[in-house]
């Protein structure tokens, strides 16, 4: 069996300059990074739109993830290419990969099959080092705290109200909770903190919501990273570490620009995830997909329940983006799962067990409809797929009034998407409308909880612990209660427990904590058992990954 990384080294990518040229780029407007990777400069947002038609962006999302897999990211390349065969401009903006899940279980993040995006190797591994830049600025902040720390805490900061913990781009459960400043007066002043994943990390966040440099610098000033004895907050302003931040971050600021199989642009920038952040690509690179094609295809981190609610509530509302349409895509083997088919038994005809499945599609599809929006179903088709089973679903999209369309783009690239591009070109041009956001920002925070709870995640109550109550008094004093809200939370269900399949009904969310990320932009409420750092698994696809002469084998 041929895989990924075959099919994208049998390819060979046109040079990136000629790539950028299509797009009206000048070469000035480049910093490359070798023949196929360059840096785009985010002042070309300043200069004038050339493009004659209206950009429109379209955002695809995807039904609860199962381990059989959705393809959301190979959706988003496939629709792309078709795009571009169809005649139309097209340019996609996507996330960046994180090392954690490309070592660890879940693989990298460029695709499959006929639709991916390359360099696939470099994409997945450091790329252009921005996840390394923001690594890099947000332990500085740490560093500079802990120093203040030893020499004579001039602010006046409790070390036992640190919240400003270090990160690591790997899954390191060992790091969770740490102790520091062990070794003696001379080694600095021991306190207990612990390690995120660079995703999650509030820096990560800030520089894929910042419009420009002058924003990236006003929302580092505003981290908030430790309280004094009197509760007073403490910023990374207040810390003088602002400036050297963001000359650590100024190149990561820069998008990247690629391309897919077929040649079609890519603009991969950022990488926060939808679990424990939210789950968007950068507001540059999305502005900047949307400023040199007539087509801006953008994806959402997990189910919509998760990246996409936060796509709208957070990145929409903040930034004044609105999309022209949605696709959902789903999988026949996805549905099954749901339906309480066993995984062992996926490839085994079963229209019974994607009937049961169906509600999961449901949900996601009154989902988007909250938002005033009608989604484009997608339904990726894997080969052992039955056409019964697929008339199932044909069936439920033409019941709920939604269109729909199969495709094969893993296998044929942008030619197994054409039928969803003519479907979605066609949808957008009849059912564009403004989005509707879940909540009003001046609502009570509980209430915007709530409403995402109830309305996203089909939950009845939510429950707040003592320790979140705290958090809510500290929020409301502080004044951040005008924020959004950034639920992080399974992405195995649609429920706070990553047990419950298919559509839960009546059930309780938990929050156990609240988090100010006000250099961000919004509360981080932490509901189950979500954790910020990720354990690798018993068997982490890193034991396989190896150097043979010369080139990079196992890397999935």
């Amino acid at each position: 069996m041929t895989t990924d990384l075959e099919i994208a080294r049998s390819v060979t990518p046109r040079p990136i300059r000629e790539v950028a040229a299509e797009l009206g780029l000048p070469p000035e407007a480049l910093r490359l990074h070798g023949e196929d990777v360059a840096k785009l400069d985010p002042a070309l947002l300043s200069r004038p739109r050339t493009r004659r038609a209206a950009p429109r962006l379209v955002l695809v999302s995807a039904i609860t993830p199962t381990p059989a897999g959705e393809g959301k990211t190979t959706t988003s390349i496939g629709l792309a290419q078709a795009l571009a065969r169809l005649g139309e401009s097209a340019c996609l903006a996507l996330r960046e990969p994180s090392l954690g899940p490309s070592l660890g279980m879940k693989g990298g993040a460029t695709g499959g099959g006929r639709s991916q995006i390359v360099p696939t190797e470099r994409i997945n591994l450091h790329f252009t080092g921005d996840f390394h830049a923001i690594t890099s600025a947000h332990n500085l902040l740490a560093a500079l705290l802990d120093n203040h720390l030893y020499f004579g805490n001039a602010l006046g900061i409790d070390p036992r109200r640190v919240v400003w913990r270090r990160v690591l781009d790997l899954n390191d459960r060992a790091l969770r909770n740490v102790i520091v400043g062990l070794g003696g007066h001379r080694q600095g002043v021991p306190r207990e903190t612990g390690f995120d994943i660079t995703a999650a990390s509030e820096v990560m966040a800030v520089l894929c919501l910042s419009e420009d440099e002058g924003d990236l610098r006003r929302r580092l000033d505003r981290l908030l990273v430790a309280f004094g004895y009197g509760g007073e907050p403490v910023t990374a302003e207040m810390l003088g570490a602002s400036g050297a931040m963001l000359v650590l971050l100024r190149d990561a600021l820069w998008p990247n620009l690629v391309q897919t199989l077929e040649g079609t642009p890519a603009i991969v920038h950022g990488g926060p995830f939808a679990n424990i952040a939210h789950g968007c690509n950068s507001v540059i690179a999305t502005r900047m997909a949307l400023h040199l094609a007539d087509w801006a295809i953008t994806e959402a981190g997990f189910g919509f329940d998760l990246g996409a609610e936060k796509f709208f509530d957070i990145k929409c509302r903040g930034r004044g983006l609105d999309p022209a349409a949605v696709v959902l895509v789903a999988t026949v083997r996805a549905l099954k799962l749901h339906g309480g088919a066993d995984r062992r038994d996926l490839a085994r005809p079963d229209p019974e067990a994607v009937e049961r499945g169906l509600p999961n599609l449901e949900k996601h599809v009154e989902n988007i409809h909250a938002f005033g929006e009608v989604p484009v179903v997608a339904l990726n088709r894997f080969a052992e797929d039955g056409d019964d089973e697929i008339a199932v679903v044909r069936r439920c999209c033409e019941g709920l009034g939604t269109p729909f369309a199969v495709t094969d783009h893993h296998a044929r690239g942008g030619e197994g998407a054409l039928d969803l591009a003519r479907t979605l070109v066609a949808h957008a041009e009849k059912h564009a409308s403004p989005f509707e956001p879940l909540y009003a920002l001046e609502e009570p925070v509980p209430d915007k909880i709530l409403a995402v709870a109830r309305r996203m995640y089909g939950a009845s109550r939510v429950a707040f612990t003592r320790a979140a109550k705290r958090d809510l008094r500290e929020v409301e004093r502080l004044g951040h209660a005008g924020l959004p809200v950034c639920i992080a939370k399974t992405p195995a269900s649609l429920s706070d427990d990553p047990r419950l399949r298919g559509r839960p009904e009546d059930f309780e969310v938990t929050v156990r904590g609240i988090q100010i990320n006000a250099g961000a932009g919004f509360l981080v409420v932490l509901t189950g058992d979500i954790l910020r750092m990720p354990g690798l698994p018993r068997e982490p696809l890193a034991l396989g990954l190896d150097l043979r002469e010369g080139r990079i084998v196992g890397l999935e």
